[in-house]
């Protein structure tokens, strides 16, 4: 009857450790959100017509191609 007894505070003890609150669990955690800027396209010039940024469809999946201008006649 001792033994269980025994057994079970020493099974229970490490439980009982764990949940005191430490120093770490204290820390106050920063998170920075990462701000993506998109580019600016340059200035227009005449003749000239802005495609806005788009995804395009690859062979290996999508990417984003930027805008850009275009000489029109």
């Amino acid at each position: 009857m001792m033994k269980r007894i025994l057994i079970g505070m020493l099974l229970a003890l490490p439980l009982a450790v764990a949940s005191f609150p430490s120093q770490a669990s204290a820390a106050k955690i920063v998170v920075i959100p990462s701000v993506h800027k998109p580019k600016v396209a340059p200035r227009p010039v005449i003749h000239q017509k802005l495609i806005p940024g788009h995804w395009e469809k690859t062979q290996h999946g999508r990417r984003w191609v930027p805008a850009h201008y275009v000489r029109i006649k």
